[in-house]
């Protein structure tokens, strides 16, 4: 049992940069992987990137070498930095986690990335 909330969302111009939290209210340690979703405008919710417990990335390819998924385990809090954003990064971010009930909780309200001029 786990409660997630996003937050860092916000407005920035294209080649900016971002850092959103996803802060957990259980220990990091109980949770196996932990997921950055986006749902952009018009389009159905994509997976960003992943972060196993032992630390092991993985990132979408539209994403690669620009955003970086880590974690704080002291601070029970989740990262994706954010660089060179693009317009076509805009979109509504959203974490998941997979603990040892299965993947949860409930999706949240998220944080909203605009990237725009």
């Amino acid at each position: 049992q786990v409660q997630l909330v996003e937050s860092g969302g916000g407005l920035v111009q294209p080649g900016g940069s971002l850092r959103l939290s996803c802060a957990a209210s259980g220990s990091m340690s109980r949770i196996y992987v932990m997921a950055w979703y986006r749902q952009r405008p018009g389009k159905q919710r994509e997976l960003v990137a992943t972060i196993t417990n032992d630390g092991t990335t993985n990132h979408a390819d539209s994403v690669k070498g620009r955003f970086t998924i880590s974690r704080d385990n002291a601070k029970n809090t989740v990262y994706l930095q954010m660089n060179s954003l693009k317009p076509e990064d805009t979109a509504v971010y959203y974490c998941h986690a997979l603990g040892p009930t299965g993947w949860g909780p409930p999706w949240g309200q998220g944080t909203q990335v605009t990237v725009s001029s």
